[in-house]
Protein backbone atom coordinates (compact mmCIF):
# COMPACT_ATOMS: atom_id res chain seq x y z
CA UNK A 1 0.00 0.00 0.00
CA UNK A 2 1.39 3.32 -0.71
CA UNK A 3 1.27 6.29 1.27
CA UNK A 4 -1.16 8.23 -0.56
CA UNK A 5 -3.60 5.29 -0.30
CA UNK A 6 -2.89 4.85 3.56
CA UNK A 7 -3.87 8.89 3.61
CA UNK A 8 -6.96 8.69 1.12
CA UNK A 9 -8.36 5.54 3.53
CA UNK A 10 -7.54 7.19 6.54
CA UNK A 11 -9.88 10.29 5.47
CA UNK A 12 -12.38 8.68 3.70
CA UNK A 13 -12.78 6.38 7.12
CA UNK A 14 -13.09 9.48 9.25
CA UNK A 15 -15.26 10.68 6.69
CA UNK A 16 -17.67 7.87 7.11
CA UNK A 17 -17.81 8.16 10.42
CA UNK A 18 -18.52 11.88 10.14
CA UNK A 19 -20.91 11.70 7.23
CA UNK A 20 -22.82 8.95 8.91
CA UNK A 21 -23.62 10.58 12.20
CA UNK A 22 -24.54 13.94 10.49
CA UNK A 23 -27.02 12.08 8.48
CA UNK A 24 -28.61 10.79 11.34
CA UNK A 25 -28.66 13.84 13.03
CA UNK A 26 -29.83 16.09 10.29
CA UNK A 27 -32.94 13.35 9.65
CA UNK A 28 -33.45 13.18 13.50
CA UNK A 29 -34.11 17.22 13.46
CA UNK A 30 -35.90 17.65 10.12
CA UNK A 31 -38.41 14.82 11.17
CA UNK A 32 -38.33 16.52 14.56
CA UNK A 33 -39.13 19.99 13.92
CA UNK A 34 -40.15 19.15 9.96
CA UNK A 35 -37.28 21.36 8.39
CA UNK A 36 -36.89 20.70 4.44
CA UNK A 37 -33.25 21.92 5.13
CA UNK A 38 -32.23 19.44 7.43
CA UNK A 39 -33.78 16.84 5.41
CA UNK A 40 -32.19 18.24 2.39
CA UNK A 41 -28.74 18.07 4.55
CA UNK A 42 -29.39 14.45 6.02
CA UNK A 43 -30.08 13.92 2.35
CA UNK A 44 -26.22 15.55 1.08
CA UNK A 45 -24.51 14.01 4.19
CA UNK A 46 -25.78 10.32 2.88
CA UNK A 47 -24.18 11.37 -0.13
CA UNK A 48 -20.91 12.41 1.06
CA UNK A 49 -20.89 8.89 2.74
CA UNK A 50 -21.74 6.90 -0.25
CA UNK A 51 -18.90 9.07 -1.72
CA UNK A 52 -16.15 8.19 1.38
CA UNK A 53 -17.10 4.74 1.22
CA UNK A 54 -16.09 4.45 -2.63
CA UNK A 55 -13.17 6.57 -2.07
CA UNK A 56 -12.37 3.80 1.09
CA UNK A 57 -12.85 0.99 -1.18
CA UNK A 58 -10.69 2.30 -3.88
CA UNK A 59 -7.98 3.28 -1.57
CA UNK A 60 -7.69 -0.33 -0.09
CA UNK A 61 -8.71 -2.16 -3.01
CA UNK A 62 -11.42 -3.90 -1.54
CA UNK A 63 -13.13 -6.83 -4.03
CA UNK A 64 -15.50 -9.72 -3.41
CA UNK A 65 -16.98 -10.30 -0.04
CA UNK A 66 -15.73 -6.76 1.20
CA UNK A 67 -17.59 -5.03 -1.80
CA UNK A 68 -20.93 -6.73 -0.36
CA UNK A 69 -19.83 -5.89 3.09
CA UNK A 70 -19.46 -1.97 2.14
CA UNK A 71 -23.03 -2.43 0.03
CA UNK A 72 -24.44 -3.67 2.85
CA UNK A 73 -22.64 -0.84 5.56
CA UNK A 74 -24.58 2.09 2.94
CA UNK A 75 -27.69 0.15 3.06
CA UNK A 76 -27.54 -0.29 7.14
CA UNK A 77 -26.65 3.75 7.38
CA UNK A 78 -29.77 4.48 4.86
CA UNK A 79 -32.11 2.62 6.91
CA UNK A 80 -31.13 2.56 10.59
CA UNK A 81 -32.34 6.05 10.78
CA UNK A 82 -35.28 6.04 9.98
CA UNK A 83 -36.41 2.69 11.32
CA UNK A 84 -35.10 4.15 15.01
CA UNK A 85 -37.22 7.27 14.43
CA UNK A 86 -39.94 5.12 13.23
CA UNK A 87 -39.31 2.95 16.51
CA UNK A 88 -39.15 6.18 18.65
CA UNK A 89 -42.55 7.57 17.48
CA UNK A 90 -44.71 4.40 17.80
CA UNK A 91 -43.23 3.95 21.35
CA UNK A 92 -43.85 7.76 22.36
CA UNK A 93 -47.18 6.94 20.74
CA UNK A 94 -48.34 3.88 23.14
CA UNK A 95 -46.62 5.90 25.99
CA UNK A 96 -49.29 9.04 25.49
CA UNK A 97 -52.17 6.48 24.93
CA UNK A 98 -51.50 4.84 28.15
CA UNK A 99 -50.80 8.13 30.10
CA UNK A 100 -54.35 9.54 28.58
CA UNK A 101 -55.84 6.74 29.31
CA UNK A 102 -54.73 6.53 32.87
CA UNK A 103 -56.27 9.83 33.38
CA UNK A 104 -59.21 10.19 32.28
CA UNK A 105 -59.86 6.86 34.37
CA UNK A 106 -59.11 8.50 37.61
CA UNK A 107 -61.67 10.54 39.25
CA UNK A 108 -61.33 14.08 39.82
CA UNK A 109 -61.91 15.06 43.54
CA UNK A 110 -60.53 18.85 43.26
CA UNK A 111 -63.16 20.88 42.43
CA UNK A 112 -61.63 23.86 39.73
CA UNK A 113 -62.27 26.99 41.25
CA UNK A 114 -62.01 29.09 38.22
CA UNK A 115 -65.21 27.97 36.71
Amino acid sequence: MELRDMFISTMAGAAVVLMGAFYALFYALGRLHNHRIALAASATSYLGLAVATFMLVDALALRGFWLFVAATMLIGYLLAPMAIWRLSVDIHDDHDAEATERTASVPILIKRTDQ
